[in-house]
C-alpha cells in the first residue's frame, strides 16, 4: 500500500503530483461553491424526502439553495436515458454506439445538451416547489437559470479534472459532495449520542464508538464486494496450456456489475409519484403516496427492494450482453473450456450473470436499506446514517481513482526500467 505513495513522492513523478493538486484545487472550488446561496432565496426547511439523495450528492447544496444546488444529477439522469435509448429503442442512438470513438463523442455531446435541458426543468420545478407561490414566473426562471449555469460549470469543471487532473471528473465531484457532508454527520452523531443525550455518559460514549466502528466495518464490506469478481477461464485456439505456456486468460465479471445505477433507478421511479403529490397538493393522493409508495413504510420498502432487483438484472444484462460477449470470444478464437462456442457459451455467460446478480442485488438491497432501518430503529436525525447509496458511490469512485493512479505509476516504472535496457 505504501509503495505507490513512495513512488508518487519520487522527483520523476512531479507532473503526477501536479495533476493530483489540480484535482484537489478543482474539488475545493466545488465545495466552496456549494456554500454560495442564490440571491433572493433561503434555506429549505424540513425534510427533502425523495430529493435527499440529490442533496447528499451535492454536498448539501440543495438544502441551502446554492448555485450548485442541482450538482451533476441532471447529467447523470441524461446519461442513463441515453444508455437506454441505445438498446435499439431509437435506431439513431444504437447506430452511434457502434461507430467507435466518433459515435461515443456524439453521444456524449447529446448527453450534455440533454443534461442542461433537464437542469433548467428541474431548477424551475424546485424553485416553484420550495420558494413559495408568491414569486413571479420570471423569478422562477431567474433561479432556474442560475442553477442551470451551476450545473453547466460543474460539467466543465469535471472535464478539466479528467483532462488535467486524475480520475473521472464527474465522479470525483459527486464523491467530494458526499464526503463534505461526513464531518457534519459525525459531529451531529457526537452531539446526539453524548452531549445532548439522555443516556449516561459512559453509555453515550460507547454508543458513539460503536456507531463509528460499524460505519467503518460497512466500508470494509463494501470495498470487499466492489473488488470481488467471478473469473471465467478463457482459452484461445492459438495458445497452449502446456507447462511452459500455462498462463490462463480470464473474463472477470464483478459481483456488482450494475454499480449504484439500480438504486438510482428505483429511487427515481418512486420519486415520481411523490413529486406529483407535492405539486398537485391533493390530500387523498398525497396520503396514498405516503402510505404505500414511500420507502420508509413497509409496503414502500418492499416495492423499493423489488425495483432494485429488477433494475439490477436489467442494467447488468444491458452492460454485459451475453450474446455480444460470446460473439467476441468466437471472433477472437477464444472459448470457455468445456463449453461449446455460440449459443452454449451465451447461455453459460447468462447463467453466470444471473447468479452473480442475485448476490449483487442482495448487496445493493442491504446497503440501500441500512439507512432506512437504522433511522427507524435509532430515531436519530435523518442526517445520521450508515451505509446507503452515497457510501457505495464514494467507495466505488475512490477505488477506481486509486487503480488509475496505481496503473499510471506502474506504467511509468515499467517504461523507466525498459528504457535502461
Amino acid at each position: 500500500m505504501f509503495q505507490p505513495l513512495k513512488q508518487l513522492m519520487s522527483p520523476v513523478n512531479k507532473d503526477l503530483r501536479i495533476r493530483i493538486l489540480y484535482t484537489l484545487g478543482a474539488l475545493l472550488i466545488f465545495v466552496v461553491g456549494t456554500g454560495i446561496q442564490i440571491p433572493g432565496t433561503a434555506d429549505v426547511t424540513g425534510s427533502l424526502g425523495f430529493l435527499e439523495l440529490i442533496n447528499v450528492m451535492g454536498g448539501g447544496a440543495l438544502k441551502q439553495f446554492s448555485i450548485f444546488a442541482l450538482g451533476v444529477m441532471p447529467y447523470i439522469t441524461a446519461s442513463i436515458i441515453v444508455q437506454l435509448l441505445q438498446m435499439d429503442i431509437i435506431p439513431y442512438f444504437s447506430e452511434l454506439s457502434k461507430q467507435g470513438p466518433t459515435g461515443r463523442q456524439k453521444l456524449n455531446q447529446i448527453t450534455r445538451y440533454m443534461g442542461i435541458i433537464f437542469a433548467f426543468i428541474e431548477g424551475f420545478a424546485f424553485a416553484f416547489a420550495f420558494l413559495g407561490n408568491g414569486m413571479k414566473t420570471l423569478d422562477y426562471m431567474y433561479v432556474a437559470t442560475i442553477m442551470t449555469a451551476g450545473t453547466a460549470f460543474l460539467l466543465w469543471l469535471g472535464d478539466q479534472i479528467t483532462q488535467k487532473g486524475i480520475g473521472n471528473g464527474i465522479s470525483l465531484i459527486i464523491m467530494a459532495g458526499i464526503i463534505s457532508t461526513l464531518p457534519n454527520m459525525f459531529i451531529t452523531a457526537f452531539n446526539e449520542l453524548i452531549v445532548d443525550s439522555s443516556m449516561a455518559l459512559p453509555l453515550g460514549i460507547l454508543s458513539f464508538v460503536g456507531f463509528v466502528i460499524i460505519y467503518f466495518l460497512i466500508i470494509i464490506g463494501v470495498v470487499f464486494i466492489e473488488n470481488s469478481e467471478r473469473k471465467i477461464t478463457i482459452q484461445y485456439a492459438n495458445k497452449t496450456t502446456s507447462v511452459f505456456g500455462g498462463n490462463q486468460s480470464y473474463m472477470p465479471i464483478k459481483i456488482n456489475s450494475a454499480g449504484v445505477v439500480p438504486v438510482i433507478f428505483a429511487s427515481s421511479l418512486l420519486a415520481i409519484p411523490a413529486a406529483i403529490a407535492q405539486f398537485v397538493k391533493n390530500d387523498g393522493f398525497t396520503s396514498f403516496v405516503n402510505k404505500y409508495l414511500n420507502y420508509t413504510t413497509p409496503v414502500g420498502f418492499i416495492i423499493f427492494v423489488i425495483l432494485i432487483y429488477l433494475f439490477a438484472y436489467f442494467y447488468t444484462f444491458l452492460q454485459l450482453k451475453p450474446d455480444e460477449l460470446s460473439k467476441n470470444l468466437q471472433e477472437n478464437g477464444g472459448f470457455i473450456p468445456g463449453v461449446r462456442p455460440g449459443k452454449d457459451t451465451e447461455k453459460y455467460i447468462g447463467n453466470v450473470l444471473s447468479k452473480l446478480t442475485i448476490v449483487g442485488g442482495l448487496f445493493l438491497v442491504i446497503i440501500s436499506g441500512l439507512p432506512i432501518i437504522f433511522s427507524n430503529v435509532t430515531k436519530l436525525p435523518s442526517t445520521i446514517t450508515i451505509g446507503g447509496t452515497s457510501l457505495l458511490i464514494v467507495v466505488g469512485v475512490a477505488l477506481e481513482t486509486y487503480k488509475q493512479l496505481e496503473g499510471s505509476l506502474v506504467t511509468r516504472t515499467y517504461k523507466k526500467g525498459y528504457s535502461r535496457r
